[in-house]
């Protein structure tokens, strides 16, 4: 079972009130225009609902696919994105038979798997379904030791946010609590959920691995590819940029 199995359809409406899916979207394109102007294909890893494969394709005329670990969310996302490929696939071990101008995997999918040694089998994967020329786009989670892989302000074990947003048929209101370990960052989700049927209590908890900037970069080197990093990158977190070696 995925960790989003019983949160999926109130995904949009929560992140809705506070991510810039637009913004960051457009921070890819003129990446991409800038690294790889010919681009045209793209392979959103961790999709989730799709909204940025949505918005790069709608905004920019990018040729979107996406795999993602949850069977819900890849559903949205190809309700959002109907003549695109969306299917469930875990990013540690996938192969889809195409290569892709441009491999992403934004929003720090890429700490929930948890170890260095998935973070290598990962880029391996990305780097096989690379098309000649093309480039890898990784936004990461945090480093250990509370501290930020890239410039966001560090991470605080026990740190709580609060999040309530509301459509015509649902009201909700997301508690989280963060805890750190060494080389973990657990998450526990607390959702209230009110429909006109009643109302609804879910919790989830959601597990990513911390890596520092130096053991990212030698699991990109030892998947075969060349990378840079840069310290903010599209939300404060950092980014890696990466091509396959010759």
């Amino acid at each position: 079972m995925s960790v989003f199995s019983r949160s999926a359809e109130l995904y949009d409406l929560i992140y809705s009130r506070f991510k810039d899916y637009e913004g960051e979207a457009a921070a890819v394109a003129a990446l991409l225009g800038r690294v790889h102007p010919g681009a045209r294909t793209l392979l959103d890893v961790g999709c989730g609902t799709g909204e940025h494969a949505r918005i790069l394709r709608e905004r920019f005329g990018y040729e979107p696919a996406g795999i993602d670990l949850s069977p819900e969310l890849v559903a949205l996302a190809a309700r959002k994105n109907p003549l695109a490929r969306f299917e469930c696939a875990d990013m540690v071990d996938f192969e889809l038979g195409r290569r892709f101008d441009a491999v992403l995997c934004l929003f720090s999918s890429i700490g929930y798997v948890r170890t260095l040694e998935n973070v290598r089998r990962a880029l391996v994967c990305f780097r096989r379904h690379l098309a000649p020329g093309g480039v890898v786009v990784v936004e990461p989670w945090f480093e250990p030791g509370g501290g930020a892989g890239a410039g966001a302000g560090a991470l605080t074990s026990g740190r709580t946010t609060l999040v309530t947003a509301e459509s015509d048929d649902v009201k909700v209101c997301r508690a989280s609590r963060l805890v750190l370990e060494e080389r973990l960052s657990r998450i526990e989700f607390e959702y209230l959920v009110a429909r006109s049927g009643g109302i609804e209590h879910l919790r989830e908890v959601h597990e990513l691995g911390l890596f520092t900037v130096a053991e990212t970069l030698d699991c990109f080197d030892a998947a075969g590819l060349a990378v840079e990093h840069e310290a903010t990158g599209l939300t404060g977190r950092g980014l890696y940029l990466a091509r396959a070696r010759s």
